[in-house]
């Protein structure tokens, strides 16, 4: 199951380091805007401590992690949605993402130019939003002029059901409500899916501080916070300087550092949580001397539907899944124990999949 994620953010504001950080690679970071003008790539893995537990267990001969895709989309600025900025290129890469991922500065610093001349979290957020907002409206009132006459002309049910949920959706829009924030049904959201809305994704407010006071409390940070409460969207406090410089350091001494600096967590690896978690992705197990793999799935996905996450075979001819609760596992020390405990399960098609579920699927095709 492929996930993306895309990192937008004005010129300037930590973007590209945050990049860096997150996919060790050494992309261009710099002091100038559109420094990144395609879209850079990196796949991550998803930290996960059951993963590492589970390959002590069975010291497979490959251990897969669960993987996510993060993409560097080059800075907006206001007018994108008209093409300033190259904007309508980098709103088309937005588009093809799961989750938007807005670094937003949260620091002054003279010798960084800021695209809009100082530091002010909050304007920078709704420029952003507005661009986002301005080429939602478009979309939608394109496919308007185009089906709204001869919908009502020919009383087609279905022309007519789309009109009033994009109608929804533009009053929305114009009263500055990104479309996260309303309510569709089930229905609706499956009509309005193939129009790719950049609104309707759920976001991430990465905000951007300085390495130098990370602990320090930080005005910024809490509009940003308060911002993204408002509106039911998260906020992260990140220091894309500092993740940056502890790239290559080992696990144990960057937990030195955080130690040292009084931080309890990365902010990379909570990053990569949240964006996992606001999708609603889950993660179930297959083990094995050959291998121990963490597969990626949505809540609410049964277990036919997972075993297609793995092949499209293992669902086509699913019999059964065998199924082993991974905090069963650890406490009862094996597999075999677990069988002499009863907690060993046989599970249909239609079992919903629970996180940390380790499986072993039939088929037959």
């Amino acid at each position: 199951m492929s996930l993306k994620a895309g990192i937008v953010g004005l010129p300037n504001v930590g973007k590209s380091t945050l990049f860096n950080a997150i996919t060790k690679q050494n992309i261009l970071a710099a002091n100038y805007p559109f420094a990144t003008i395609d879209p850079n790539v990196g796949i991550v893995n998803v930290p996960d401590k059951r993963i590492d537990v589970l390959n002590e267990m069975y010291s497979p001969e490959r251990l897969i992690p669960t993987s996510f895709e993060f993409t560097d989309i080059a800075g907006l600025v206001k007018g994108a949605s008209k093409g300033e900025g190259l904007g309508n290129k980098f709103l088309s890469h937005i588009r093809e993402t799961d989750a938007i991922c807005e670094v937003v500065r949260c620091f002054d610093n003279p010798d960084i130019i800021h695209v809009e001349g100082a530091c002010d979290p909050i304007r920078d957020i709704e420029i952003i939003n507005l661009e986002l907002s301005i080429a939602d409206l478009e979309t939608i009132n394109n496919r308007l002029d185009k089906v709204k006459k001869k919908a009502i002309m020919s009383k087609d049910k279905d022309g007519i059901l789309e009109v009033e949920i994009l109608e929804k959706a533009k009053n929305a829009l114009e009263k500055n409500i990104p479309l996260r924030m309303v309510e569709f049904t089930d229905e609706e959201k499956q009509i309005i899916k193939p129009f790719c809305f950049l609104t309707i994704k759920p976001i991430i407010y990465l905000a951007n501080v300085s390495e130098d006071n990370y602990n320090d409390e930080n005005p910024y940070f809490n509009q940003v916070y308060d911002y993204a409460i408002k509106e039911g969207s998260k906020a992260i406090k990140i220091s894309a300087k500092l993740e940056c410089d502890l790239v290559d350091y080992t696990e144990e001494e960057k937990q030195e550092m955080f130690d040292m600096l009084g931080i309890e967590k990365s902010g990379l690896d909570e990053l990569i949580q949240v964006t996992y978690e606001i999708l609603g992705l889950r993660t179930f197990f297959t083990v094995g001397k050959d291998e121990v793999r963490a597969w990626t799935f949505k809540n609410g996905m049964n277990a036919k539907e997972c075993a297609g996450v793995i092949h499209s075979d293992f669902e086509k001819g699913f019999i059964r899944a065998e199924v082993i609760s991974y905090d069963d596992l650890i406490s009862c020390g094996s597999e075999t124990k677990v069988k002499e405990a009863g907690k060993f399960r046989l599970e249909g098609k239609d079992y919903l999949m629970q996180d940390g579920d380790i499986c072993h699927f039939r088929f037959n095709v």
